[in-house]
């Protein structure tokens, strides 16, 4: 169990952060000063493997946009809570550092191929579940008691009520507004919206991101990273979410189906879950149809999703 928190490379952040204002030529300098390997999957961050003097390999995370939405706070708060109850399948922290604008934090890097490149996706996806499981069960406590997972259903329920509707509104003569307004016709007289709204279902620790690209598959393990969404959310919309995100598409609906028990589906809140699905699918509609153009086959990809799982014979139903 981790139980010290050593003192973070101070001139080493010092000289990162400063190269990271500069030229391309003087960060690729300062890096290969360092053996800092860049990670991929950082997106709004800079995510680099290093090989610590103290602790061995290591991933070092600096949040560019600073401790926006309080990512920093539940990272660090989500890693040090998993690592007191010594969760397997997840990174231990090392340190903290909020001096500067840009925080870092330091922790253990994790073995594994990307989930979504594996050579046994099956397997990978089927030992994705227990690693959900225990970090479900890890008691809530502090501020990821207090604070929601950030891309929580109110969010996206936000979205789907105010913020898609006003833009299809400034989109009339689009083609495809009538076509969206027909889903979010039928979402609403589903009654999704007021069957999550009225639920009761005990929460539980949650990462907050269902994307894919932040799980491993090592040996029958498989391990995850990324945590800065964290906070409490359902099972059973976490299950939504993660079967829903756009980079599952590829993931055949025989696996999840497969996969719902272990992943806290039951006979008695499989009817919230099928509302959560169907949110969550149309949440990425709305998603990409602000790239429609750009994105066009993954937004009719995901448009013929949405029209599938509001079908009365969805497979899903069971």
């Amino acid at each position: 169990m981790h139980t010290t928190c050593p003192a973070p490379p101070i001139a080493l952040l010092a000289e990162l952060r400063d190269a990271r204002t500069g030229s391309e030529d003087r960060l690729t300098e300062a890096l290969e000063h360092h053996g800092l390997r860049p990670l991929t999957g950082g997106f709004q961050n800079h995510v680099y493997a290093w090989d610590d003097p103290r602790h061995g390999p290591i991933c070092l995370k600096l949040y560019a946009k600073g401790n926006q939405r309080r990512r920093v706070d539940r990272e660090w708060a989500a890693l040090t809570l998993l690592a007191k109850h010594d969760v397997s399948d997840v990174p231990r922290p090392l340190w903290l550092d909020t001096s500067d604008s840009v925080p870092a934090i330091g922790m253990t890097l994790l073995k594994g191929t990307p989930l979504l490149e594996s050579t046994d996706r099956e397997a990978a996806l089927t030992s994705l579940a227990p690693t959900t499981h225990r970090l479900q069960r890890v008691p809530l406590t502090g501020l990821l008691a207090e604070l929601e997972r950030i891309d929580s259903g109110a969010h996206y329920m936000k979205r789907l009520t105010a913020s898609w509707p006003q833009l299809l509104a400034c989109h009339e003569d689009d083609p495809l507004t009538a076509a969206m307004r027909t889903l979010l016709t039928a979402w609403h007289d589903a009654g999704d919206a007021e069957l999550l709204n009225k639920n009761t279902a005990p929460p539980v620790f949650s990462r907050g991101d269902s994307n894919l690209l932040n799980w491993l598959h090592h040996g029958a393990t498989s391990p995850c990273v990324d945590f800065e969404y964290s906070g409490y959310s359902t099972a059973f919309f976490d299950a939504a979410d993660l079967i829903e995100h756009i980079s599952a598409r590829d993931i055949p609906d025989a696996t999840w189906m497969a996969l719902l028990p272990d992943l806290g589906i039951t006979p008695a809140n499989r009817h919230l879950f099928l509302a959560a699905q169907r949110t969550c699918a149309l949440r990425w509609l709305a998603v990409l149809w602000k790239q429609r153009h750009a994105r066009a086959p993954e937004f009719e990809t995901q448009h013929a999703r949405v029209r599938l799982l509001q079908r009365s014979d969805n497979p899903w139903h069971g």
